[in-house]
């Protein structure tokens, strides 16, 4: 995890004041831009605040813009043909929001949480992408760790236990949502960004059974739930081990 004394350059005159302590800087994709780039997007870029459970782009809908998360869960569903919405995918600052030259979307793009993003015309984006390899290698980075994401998430839905699911889903939170936090300096606290039923359909279980599980946990001390929403979890190697065990 990156800490604040390691930001050589957070007080770099070079740099637009704007970036200089973003964490899309420091460990997203402007991070491969120059000083010179930095100003050049910062010029064009939109500070952007979505509510919570608000919409942000609708699936199908032409891409004009795109955006680094700053802080917030984002969530990224579709629909079936009947209606029905499945969750696909969560993202978290400082991840890149959209698919660089593509003009349309097919998932529709919520936000979770209350999410704060910096956003900025995809044309933009492209030049630059086309000026510096750098830049459309951390894309390329991105691209493949959201595959790989994927690729876990595929085990946990198909193989996984209820109670692991649960545990993966917590510990997918844990690890994601503050990207300042350092985990290893003691218990950690999140709260929820998904409700219960939107917890189920990411896991492919009931609301009843979410619950249960939850419950589960807290009874083994593994996490403590506060109002019904704010998770601590005293040792997040414990969570670890509970999405790798059947505990039902």
């Amino acid at each position: 995890m990156l800490k604040n004394n390691d930001r050589k350059d957070v007080h770099n005159s070079d740099i637009p004041v704007v970036c200089r302590s973003c964490e899309s800087r420091h460990r997203g994709i402007c991070g491969a831009l120059s000083p010179e780039q930095l100003l050049e997007l910062s010029k064009h870029t939109t500070k952007m605040v979505y509510s919570a459970e608000s919409e942000i782009a609708p699936a199908g809908q032409r891409v004009s813009r795109q955006a680094n998360i700053l802080s917030g869960v984002v969530k990224l569903s579709k629909l079936t043909a009947d209606g029905r919405q499945q969750i696909v995918g969560l993202q978290f600052a400082p991840d890149f929001m959209g698919r660089p030259f593509a003009r349309s979307s097919d998932v529709t793009v919520e936000a979770a949480t209350d999410v704060k993003v910096c956003a900025f015309p995809a044309s933009t984006l492209e030049t630059l992408i086309r000026e510096t390899p750098d830049l459309e290698h951390r894309l390329h980075e991105q691209t493949l760790k959201e595959l790989d994401e994927a690729r876990d998430w595929m085990l946990t839905l198909g193989r996984k236990t209820a109670s692991e699911k649960v545990a993966s889903f917590l510990y997918l939170i844990a690890t994601h949502a503050d990207p300042e936090l350092d985990s290893a300096e003691g218990a950690i606290s999140f709260d929820i960004p998904l409700k219960r039923s939107d917890i189920a359909d990411f896991l492919g279980l009931t609301i009843e059974t979410v619950s249960r599980q939850l419950t589960k946990l807290r009874h083994a001390g593994v996490i403590n739930i506060h109002n019904n929403r704010t998770i601590e979890v005293p040792n997040l190697d414990r969570l670890r081990e509970m999405t790798e065990q059947d505990t039902a």
